[in-house]
């Protein structure tokens, strides 16, 4: 048998012994059969595409979990209403075992009580969701939880409390008030190792997960070869269209602003010097208007003082005259 074969071969096994409690496992994650289903084919998906790096892992299941448990959970899930985690189990009524035309009163009650379950796990948080599955449904221990919800152990236990108070409180027929951690690890485990899968969804078959994740393969790689060249062809088409020296751009005068020059200091030194004589020509004049108003004045007296001086002079002859 081939390299090939040998890892075609195990990666089957692999498939064929953990497909059917991961598809459950993502349901009671989702609530979502489809979204479950897909969920699992991504990760054997994953699994198969990193054979190599999967195939010498101390877990291989634990390897595929982990990308199952991280796809269901994949907060952009929100975004898309048919992806995102539902309120409740889908088909309830086939929650539980039942055949047709022989379901008796027991399992109609085991039936609604399994859905009760399902939909209190579903009212929990993610992270304690995963967790509580984790610890209670697989049965890892606390540090192994914690090292694969990549938290610290106390923050593992604390998730774990929390969730196992929340369906105590949810669904108070469990049991689960007032017994310790332990038994109340066991009462879950049984209850969710009973829980079915979803119904009306199989697990997807193994040579399509093998060739379905080599087509994904090739897609991704064609997109990213694609991708490559057409950056590539557009850094071509720039440098080809881009001139090779630079090319200015001609000026525009800004409407409505006067285009000014500045002065040269020859300019300006002709403006000072007609700025200065200007000014001695108004001095000058004003001088000349204070001089002209000054000799007026001196007139005025000088004929004020002769007609005053003849007028004495004729008063002084006046009695002689007479």
């Amino acid at each position: 048998m081939t390299q090939p074969e040998q890892a075609a071969t195990a990666f089957d096994a692999l498939h064929t012994r953990h497909a059917a409690a991961l598809m459950q496992q993502a349901y009671l994650l989702t609530g979502r059969p489809w979204l479950a289903r897909r969920a699992v084919e991504r990760g054997f998906w994953l699994a198969w595409q990193r054979w190599p790096e999967v195939a010498v892992d101390p877990d291989p299941a634990g390897w595929v979990r982990a990308a199952v448990y991280e796809y269901a959970l994949t907060p952009w899930h929100r975004l898309c209403p048919g992806l995102r985690t539902a309120r409740g189990p889908r088909n309830p009524s086939a929650a539980g075992p039942s055949s047709a035309g022989h379901t008796s009163a027991g399992h109609t009650s085991a039936g609604a009580s399994d859905g009760a379950l399902a939909a209190a796990l579903l009212r929990l948080p993610a992270p304690h969701r995963r967790a509580l599955l984790l610890h209670d449904r697989v049965g890892l221990g606390l540090d192994t939880t914690a090292a694969e919800i990549e938290a610290s152990v106390p923050a593992t236990a604390g998730r774990l409390r929390h969730a196992r108070e929340r369906i105590a409180a949810l669904l108070p027929q469990l049991g689960l008030d007032g017994q310790p951690p332990e038994r109340q690890g066991e009462i879950l485990r049984a209850r969710l190792s009973a829980l079915p899968g979803p119904p009306q969804v199989p697990p997807p078959v193994t040579g399509d997960v093998r060739s379905g994740s080599e087509r994904s393969a090739q897609r991704i790689t064609r997109t990213a070869f694609g991708a490559t060249w057409l950056f590539v062809l557009v850094t071509l088409v720039t440098i080809a269209v881009t001139p090779d020296h630079y090319v200015p751009q001609p000026e525009r005068p800004q409407a409505g602003v006067p285009h000014s020059r500045m002065p040269t200091d020859r300019e300006r030194g002709a403006d000072e010097r007609q700025r200065g004589a200007d000014e001695r020509e108004r001095r000058r004049e004003v001088r000349e208007q204070r001089d002209a108003a000054r000799e007026e004045g001196n007139s005025a007296r000088e004929e004020g003082n002769a007609a005053v001086r003849k007028k004495i002079r004729q008063a002084r002859l006046a009695p002689e005259i007479r």
